[in-house]
C-alpha cells in the first residue's frame, strides 16, 4: 500500500466497543483513585486521554509485558510524563500492577511508581516529565526499528498540548520526517488547559494540523473521545511506511467528572476524597477489567553486537602532534567493527571528525544537523534498543543547548556517550561564544555521569574505546589545536585514574592540568627544574571520578603545595573537583592555586589567549614560585 492510500477502517464490534469504554471508565477511576489517595498527581490530565489511551491498549499496542525487553515488543513513551496516573492504571488493566500498588504506593516514597515516569519500572524506556522530551526521545527508538534492528515494532507517544510549545517538539518532527519514521506515532491530547490557563493554541485544531503537516509529518485530526474515529486515526497512522503521524486529539480536560470537566485551576490537583467519591460513582465505580494486550510477531534484531570484536586502535608515535579531536576520530571509526557501534553528528563532523565514521560504517551513522536537542534525544532513544552511541558536536552547544536532555538521561539511567570538541579559549580566533569554559561544570553535576579529558591522541583512543562498555553518561572533552602525543600505544587509562609524570622523593610542588593545560604544566615543570624547584605533574584525564587516592598521596608528599591549572571557568571546574576530592580531615594543610580562565576571553591565536587567562606554562611557573618560596615550605632539615 502506498502512503497516499486510505484504508478502509477495521470493523469494530459492538463488544469491543463495549469493552473499551468500559476500560477508559476503568483508567479514569484508577487515576482519580490513586491521585486523591496520595493527596497529589495530575488526575484531570489524565482523564482526558483516557479514550486514547483505552483504545491503543485494546486494539492497537503490541507488547509482552511478561517479556518487556523483548526485542519486537511496540515502545510506549508518555512524553506528557505527568499523566502517570493514566499510565500506572493502564498497568494495574493488563495485570503488571496490582492494585494494592497502584491505590497505596502511588508517589510514596520508595516506590517504583513515582509522580513522574522512571525506567526503575521496566515497561517504561525513558524517564519523562519535562515536558517535550518524550517525542524527541521517541524519534531515536523508531531511528533503531527503521534503520539497525529492521523490526516492525511502533513507537506510540502521548503528547500534551501544552509542550508543542517546546521548539523540541518540531525538532523531533522535522528529523522523523526527514529519516521517513513511518513507524512513529505521536497522539496528541489537545485538552486546551495547560497548568495556568489556556494553551497557546487552545482548540485551534486546524492550526496544530498545518504546522504537523509544514514539519513534514501526516496529521490526523479527530473527536478525542470518539472510539470509532480513535480507532480509524490508529489505523490510518500505520498506512503511512514513511511518514511520521500526528494524531491530533480534540479532548476535554478532566472528561468523565463534571465538576472540573473544561474547568481552570485543576492542573496538578488530586480531587479532595468527597469529589472523588462522586466521580467514582458516576463513572461507574471501581473495575476490575483485564486486558490482553496483542502480543507482537516473533522478530530478531538485523544487527548481533558483539563487544568481543577485535578492535584495532590507531597508533601514534610519541611526539607526533595530533588532535585529541582528530584522535576521537580515528578511534571511532575503528570502533566501527562492533556492529552496535552507531555515531550521530551536528552538522560539524568534518571539525569533530565524527564524519570519518561516515566512511566506515555508513548505516550506522545519523546525521541531526544543528539540532543538538534532537541530537541527545536520539541517542537515548537508540540506548533504549542497546545501541552503543557516540553524539558528537562542538562541546560548547553539545552541552548547553540540550543540557536538559542530559539531565534527564540522568535520570534514566541511559548509557550515552557524549564527545564535546573546540573547548575553552584554546580555540582561539572564533571568539568566547564558540568556547566551551561552562562544561566541565555542567556535565560533573549530571547523575550517572564520568568526565574525561585526555590530552593527546593516544589517551584519546584508549578512553574512547572504554566510554563504549562504560554505564551511564560519559562525556569526552576534545581540543582543537594539535598537540605532541605523550604516551606509547600500549598506555592503559582507566576511568577514574589519573598519570604522574616527573615524581621523585623531594618534590616541592605539584601541579595538576587536564588537556591543554597538561602540556603547559609540562612546559612549567621544565623551567621549574632549571631553578632548582622538582615539580611533580598529574595529568588528571578523568575528572569524573577522580583519582582521589593519587591526588590525596601527592599532596601529603609535596607538602600540600599544588596549582591547577584549567582551560575553563574556575567554578565547578577541575580546581574545584580537586578541592572536593581532597576535602578530608586526613588532608595536611593545602596551599593551593587555582589558576582558571576568570574574565571573558576575546578572539586571539591559542597561545595569546591562554596566556591572556592566566593558565599558560609562565603562569604556572610563577604560581608554583610563590608556593615553593612562601614561609609556610617546611624547611626539610628540622
Amino acid at each position: 500500500m502506498t502512503s497516499d492510500q486510505k484504508p478502509v477502517p477495521a470493523n469494530m464490534s459492538a463488544a469491543q466497543a463495549d469493552v473499551i469504554r468500559s476500560l477508559a471508565a476503568q483508567l479514569r477511576v484508577d487515576s482519580i483513585r490513586c491521585s486523591t489517595q496520595a493527596a497529589s498527581g495530575h488526575p484531570t490530565s489524565s482523564l482526558s486521554a483516557a479514550d486514547l489511551m483505552a483504545v491503543l491498549l485494546e486494539r492497537h499496542l503490541r507488547y509482552d509485558w511478561d517479556r518487556p525487553s523483548a526485542a519486537a515488543n511496540d515502545h510506549l513513551i508518555f512524553s506528557k510524563g505527568h499523566a502517570s496516573p493514566l499510565l500506572y492504571s493502564m498497568y494495574r488493566a493488563v495485570g503488571v500492577v496490582d492494585e494494592d500498588e497502584l491505590l497505596n504506593t502511588y508517589r510514596q516514597f520508595g516506590s517504583c511508581l513515582q509522580g513522574h515516569p522512571t525506567p526503575v519500572l521496566p515497561w517504561v524506556d525513558v524517564a519523562t516529565g519535562s515536558l517535550g522530551q518524550g517525542l524527541p526521545d521517541g524519534v531515536g527508538v523508531a531511528l533503531a526499528g527503521r534503520y539497525l534492528d529492521r523490526l516492525p515494532y511502533r513507537v506510540w507517544v502521548l503528547c500534551g498540548d501544552s509542550e508543542l510549545a517546546e521548539g523540541s517538539i518540531w525538532e523531533a518532527l522535522d528529523k522523523a520526517a526527514y529519516y521517513k519514521l513511518g513507524n512513529l506515532t505521536a497522539i496528541v491530547d489537545v485538552n486546551r488547559l495547560g497548568q495556568d490557563g489556556p494553551t497557546e493554541l487552545q482548540w485551534d485544531m486546524d492550526c496544530y494540523a498545518r504546522r504537523v503537516q509544514a514539519f513534514g509529518a501526516h496529521s490526523l485530526v479527530i473527536d478525542g473521545h470518539d472510539l470509532a474515529a480513535i480507532d480509524d486515526a490508529f489505523i490510518r497512522a500505520q498506512s503511512h511506511p514513511d511518514q511520521p503521524t500526528v494524531v491530533l486529539a480534540k479532548t476535554i480536560k478532566g472528561k468523565g467528572v463534571a465538576e472540573v470537566e473544561d474547568k481552570n485551576g485543576w492542573h496538578g490537583k488530586a480531587l479532595p476524597q468527597d469529589m472523588a467519591e462522586r466521580a467514582v460513582a458516576a463513572l461507574g465505580g471501581r473495575g476490575n477489567l483485564r486486558i490482553t494486550t496483542s502480543l507482537p510477531e516473533p522478530g530478531t534484531p538485523a544487527i548481533t553486537p558483539n563487544p568481543h570484536t577485535l578492535v584495532h586502535l590507531p597508533r601514534w608515535e610519541i611526539g607526533e602532534e595530533v588532535a585529541t579531536r582528530a584522535a576521537f576520530g580515528a578511534a571511532v571509526s575503528a570502533m566501527a567493527a562492533r556492529p552496535e557501534i552507531v555515531v550521530l553528528d551536528g552538522e560539524v563532523g568534518n571539525s569533530t571528525h565524527a564524519g570519518e565514521f561516515k566512511e566506515a560504517a555508513p548505516e550506522r551513522y545519523f546525521q541531526m544537523f544543528i539540532a543538538e536537542q534532537q541530537l541527545l534525544a536520539s541517542a537515548i532513544g537508540l540506548s533504549v534498543r542497546g545501541y552503543i552511541t557516540f553524539a558528537a558536536s562542538f562541546a560548547a552547544f553539545l552541552v548547553s543547548r540540550p543540557f536538559d536532555f542530559i539531565r534527564m538521561a540522568g535520570i534514566s539511567q541511559a548509557n550515552i556517550r557524549l564527545v564535546g570538541t573546540h573547548a575553552g579559549v584554546e580555540i582561539g580566533q572564533d571568539g568566547p561564544s564558540q568556547m566551551a569554559l561552562e562544561d566541565i561544570a555542567a556535565m560533573r553535576a549530571v547523575h550517572t555521569s564520568s568526565v574525561l579529558y585526555p590530552a593527546d591522541a593516544t589517551s584519546t583512543a584508549q578512553l574512547v574505546k572504554t566510554m563504549a562498555d562504560t554505564t551511564g553518561i560519559t562525556y569526552l572533552r576534545a581540543t582543537r589545536g594539535a598537540y605532541p602525543v605523550l604516551y606509547g600505544p600500549d598506555e592503559e587509562f582507566p576511568i577514574g585514574g589519573s598519570k604522574v609524570h616527573h615524581a621523585g622523593p623531594n618534590d616541592d610542588v605539584t601541579l595538576i592540568g587536564a588537556g591543554v593545560t597538561l602540556h603547559e604544566c609540562l612546559t612549567a615543570a621544565g623551567q621549574l627544574a632549571q631553578a632548582g624547584i622538582s615539580a611533580r605533574v598529574i595529568d588528571l584525564y578523568s575528572i569524573k571520578p577522580i583519582d582521589t587516592a593519587t591526588l590525596r598521596r601527592t599532596c601529603q608528599e609535596t607538602g600540600g603545595r599544588i596549582v591547577v591549572a584549567e582551560d575553563h571557568y574556575p567554578e565547578g571546574g577541575i580546581g574545584s573537583a580537586v578541592l572536593e576530592a581532597l576535602a578530608g580531615t586526613n588532608t595536611p594543610d593545602l596551599h593551593t592555586v587555582l589558576l582558571a580562565v576568570k574574565t571573558l576571553p576575546t578572539s586571539g591565536t591559542p597561545q595569546e589567549l591562554l596566556d591572556a587567562a592566566g593558565v599558560s606554562a609562565r603562569h604556572i611557573t610563577a604560581a608554583a614560585h610563590t608556593l615553593t618560596t612562601s614561609p609556610s615550605k617546611p624547611d626539610p632539615s628540622s
